[in-house]
C-alpha cells in the first residue's frame, strides 16, 4: 500500500500537509476506486479566526471519519482518495464556480453559477453555512480568497480523480467509482418537538443515470441482507462528483453512499462508539462481494446493450 498527495496550498499557508491523498494497493485487483471527499479534517488557523463559529460547530459539515470506514478496501486491492482540507473551507462535490453572490465583498465575474438549489441553500463550492442554518464568516470574502482555494484545491483534486479513473478504465476496461459520505441520523421535522430518521445508507445513482441499475441493485441487496434499512436517491441522489464523473455509456459508472451517522459515532461528541467497528467490517464485505459479483454484473450489463 502506498499513498500519493497532490494539490498545493494557498500562498502563505502551511497548514494542509498534503491537501488530499491518493491511497493504493501494491496490486490493483479490481475496477473500483473509492473517493471520501468530506472526510478532510485540518482547519486552518485563519480560517478558523474568520469564522463565528468554534471547531466543534464547524465540524458539523464533516463526513466523520468516512475515509477510516473505507479503508479497507485498500487491503483488497482497490484505491481510496480522501480529501484532507475540510468541507466547509472548500467543496470539491460542487462545481468549481458555484458561489453565492452575498457572501462576497466584490461582484462575481459572470461565469460563476450564484443560481443554484445548492447556493440558495449556504452549501456552494464556498458554504456559508453549516447544519443548514449557521452562518460561518464573520465578514464578506472576496473573489481573490475564494478563487486561490478554487485553484489550489479543487482543481488539482478533480485533476487526480480523474487521472485515477481514467487508469482504472484503461487497465480493466471500464470502472466504478463509489462516493463515499455520511449524513445526520435524522432531520428536523416542522414540530419544534420531533425529527425525521433517517435510513441507515442511501445510494444515490442520479436516478438510474450514474451507474448501471445490476451494479446498484446487487449493493442494495447486500445492505439489506445485512440488516440495514435503505432507500435510493432520496433526499441524496449524488452531488456534482457523481454527476460528472458517472457516464455508463463510456463505461464509467459512480454511485454515492450515505452512510447515517448514528451508526458508528456519538452524534453529540463525535466520537466513534462501538458500531464503528461493526460497519467497517460490513462494508469490507459488502466490498469483497462486489468485487466477486462485478465482472458478472458488467457482462449482464454488456450483453444487454448489445
Amino acid at each position: 500500500m502506498n499513498a500519493r498527495s497532490g494539490g498545493t496550498a494557498p500562498i502563505g499557508a502551511d497548514w494542509f500537509d498534503p491537501p488530499f491523498e491518493v491511497l493504493e494497493p501494491d496490486v490493483a485487483r479490481a475496477p473500483v476506486v473509492f473517493n471520501s471527499p468530506h472526510s478532510g479534517r485540518m482547519y486552518p488557523a485563519g480560517f478558523l479566526a474568520g469564522s463565528k463559529l468554534d471547531p466543534h460547530a464547524l465540524r458539523r459539515s464533516e463526513d466523520y471519519y468516512i475515509d477510516e470506514v473505507f479503508e479497507d478496501v485498500l487491503h483488497l486491492g482497490m484505491p481510496l482518495m480522501r480529501a484532507n482540507f475540510p468541507r466547509a473551507y472548500l467543496d470539491v462535490n460542487r462545481e468549481p464556480y458555484e458561489l453565492d453572490p452575498m457572501m462576497f465583498a466584490d461582484p462575481l465575474p459572470d461565469y460563476v453559477n450564484t443560481g443554484s438549489v445548492r447556493v440558495a441553500g449556504g452549501l456552494g463550492t464556498i458554504a456559508r453555512v453549516v447544519s443548514e442554518t449557521e452562518e460561518i464568516y464573520r465578514e464578506p470574502l472576496t473573489f481573490a480568497e475564494a478563487e486561490a482555494r478554487i485553484l489550489s484545491l479543487h482543481v488539482p483534486y478533480h485533476h487526480a480523480l480523474s487521472q485515477l479513473l481514467a487508469r482504472a478504465r484503461e487497465t480493466f476496461g471500464v470502472v466504478l467509482l463509489v462516493d463515499c459520505h455520511s449524513m445526520p441520523s435524522s432531520v428536523p421535522s416542522t414540530s419544534a418537538t420531533e425529527s425525521t430518521s433517517r435510513p441507515d445508507i442511501i445510494i444515490g445513482d442520479r436516478y438510474g443515470s450514474s451507474c448501471s441499475c445490476e451494479i446498484v441493485d446487487m449493493v442494495e441487496h447486500q445492505l439489506i441482507g445485512m440488516g440495514y434499512s435503505v432507500s435510493r436517491n432520496r433526499p441524496y441522489a449524488g452531488g456534482f462528483i457523481t454527476q460528472t464523473y458517472g457516464r455508463p455509456i463510456q463505461a464509467m459508472h459512480a454511485l454515492q453512499l450515505e452512510i447515517n451517522r448514528a451508526l458508528y459515532i456519538n452524534e453529540a461528541n463525535l466520537e466513534k462508539h462501538r458500531g464503528f467497528d461493526q460497519l467497517r467490517s460490513d462494508i469490507r464485505a459488502l466490498v469483497a462481494n462486489l468485487m466477486d459479483a462485478l465482472p458478472g454484473l458488467l457482462r449482464t450489463r454488456q450483453a444487454a446493450a448489445e
